[in-house]
């Protein structure tokens, strides 16, 4: 939900027109979705990537303004956290060396960025949980000062009626409670952006959703939380519990959670907006002045601003997204279950892997997802999540198989061809699968790196507070040294 709101509270018959309203939107997509061109002259790509900013010693730096100041940069923006910013990197074609032109751009970006903001006292780092955070740093008064963000956390809180509690057993187990959604602040995300022909979207986002778990297990950056070390991408638990909306006993009715794996494969894009509609309550309930029946019916297009608002506090995982640029609606698939980091090039090899494989696998004759179970899908994810890189999932006529394996001896060659479709230059989809590969072989990701030196600087020193600070000054050195994290020096 990245557009800016005013504050304000709101009355039931806000609520009430609100409805009406995203309704209203909801009747015009469809008519769109058969009546309109949405369709893709060549596929672009785009990349958001959450950092979290850190003083000299590795601490939370509260500085997001003052490091937006000195920036200067309108591809960075504000976030939820005042120790955070993200940066949208302008889209690009993906075919040729568009993936280097990505690339090239977030680079470039990040070490400007990182000169003018440690001006302030702030460096940018590129990582799932920043470890150096404690229960001081996740208080409401940790919040950005935009409007929205406060209010969004006022009306999560009153959907929900109590404070927000965040239990999590991993390794070690972590129970305690906020009263507001600042926590979700912790998690700093790599969004992947892919447009997507109307007629393409249902089994591109299906083979979205198939591959979630592979995605997450071999980009796992995210160890630790307040000091306790749980999951391998500790993110995933933590944004599911830091924006739910409901009680205990909603829960127990089955009432659908906001951060949402989904309900089902799909069959169009419709369906997911319509379930939007159907299944969640309006949390901030503007009305827009534009009808899109009268816009549509006068030969314009519409921008359907309910909707889209409404779209945009639905956490999914793979959200679908209705956008107008340059004067052309369009559809995309917005991926949001990555970590941030560890590096620019890792994030550009995740990339290429989802891509890769979404083309491909969306477009067989015998899609993955008619022989799994949406309900493995999920189960799939979560132990992913759990367990990293050596997770073991369910897949295909495979049946259970180490991540590991399947990426190097089935899904790597499928990525490799998703890319050739797409034009991908060899060079490009070469080096950037190569480093998912050395990745698997190696068994090292972030968070298999950050746990190894999280246990060496244990052993230096007993101090577990002092060992997490020199555990994030290392890794922001490898980090902006820009080499893969598989390369990453270990130490035991």
């Amino acid at each position: 939900m990245g557009q800016d709101v005013d504050a304000r509270e709101f009355s039931r018959e806000d609520r009430t027109i609100y409805r009406a309203k995203v309704r209203r939107c909801l009747d015009v997509f469809a008519r769109m979705l058969s009546e309109y061109d949405l369709s893709v002259e060549h596929t672009h790509v785009g990349i958001e990537i959450e950092f979290n900013l850190v003083d000299d010693q590795g601490d939370p730096a509260l500085k997001n303004a003052e490091a937006l100041e000195a920036i200067a940069d309108e591809d960075f923006q504000t976030e939820l956290g005042l120790f955070n910013i993200e940066i949208n990197v302008p889209p690009a074609r993906i075919a040729g060396r568009g993936l280097d032109v990505l690339q090239d751009s977030l680079r470039d970006d990040l070490n400007q960025a990182q000169v003018k903001a440690a001006e302030v006292g702030a460096h940018l780092v590129m990582i799932g949980i920043l470890p150096t955070l404690d229960e001081g740093h996740l208080s409401r008064e940790s919040i950005s000062a935009n409007p929205r963000y406060h209010l969004l956390s006022d009306q999560i809180l009153a959907a929900r009626g109590e404070d927000i509690e965040i239990v999590i057993d991993g390794v070690d187990r972590l129970a305690t409670t906020a009263d507001s959604i600042v926590p979700e602040a912790a998690c700093t995300s790599t969004q992947l952006h892919l447009q997507v022909e109307p007629d393409d979207f249902a089994p591109m986002w299906n083979a979205a959703q198939a591959i979630a778990s592979v995605q997450v297990a071999v980009g796992a950056n995210s160890p630790f939380l307040l000091g306790q070390q749980l999951w391998h991408e500790t993110r995933i638990a933590l944004f599911e519990q830091a924006t739910d909306t409901r009680s205990e006993e909603l829960k127990a009715q089955g009432v659908r959670p906001r951060v949402f794996f989904g309900e089902r494969w799909i069959t169009s894009v419709f369906d997911l907006f319509e379930e939007n509609v159907r299944y969640f309550p309006a949390l901030l309930p503007i009305v827009d002045e534009e009808d899109p029946l009268v816009e549509l019916e006068a030969g314009r297009i519409p921008n359907l601003p309910e909707l889209r608002l409404h779209n945009g506090t639905v956490y999914r995982w793979n959200r679908p997204i209705y956008d107008v640029s340059g004067g052309r609606p369009h559809l995309r698939i917005e991926n949001r279950l990555l970590p941030a980091g560890p590096t620019v090039v890792d994030t550009m090899a995740n990339a290429a892997l989802f891509y890769g494989l979404v083309k491909v696998l969306g477009s067989s004759d015998r899609p993955v997802w008619s022989q799994l179970s949406f309900r493995a899908a999920e189960d799939n994810f979560h132990q992913a999540a759990r367990s990293g890189i050596d997770t073991e999932i369910y897949w295909p006529s495979v049946g259970t198989v180490s991540v590991r394996e399947l990426v190097l001896r089935q899904l790597l060659p499928l990525a490799h061809t998703g890319l050739e479709e797409m034009g991908v230059d060899t060079e490009v989809r070469d080096r950037l699968l190569g480093i998912v590969e050395q990745r698997c072989i190696a068994g090292r990701n972030g968070a298999t790196w950050l746990i190894g030196e999280l246990g060496h600087q244990l052993g230096a020193t007993k101090d577990r507070i002092a060992a997490m600070r020199a555990t994030t000054r290392s890794y922001e050195e490898h980090m902006h040294g820009g080499e893969p994290v598989h390369s990453w020096p270990t130490r035991s």
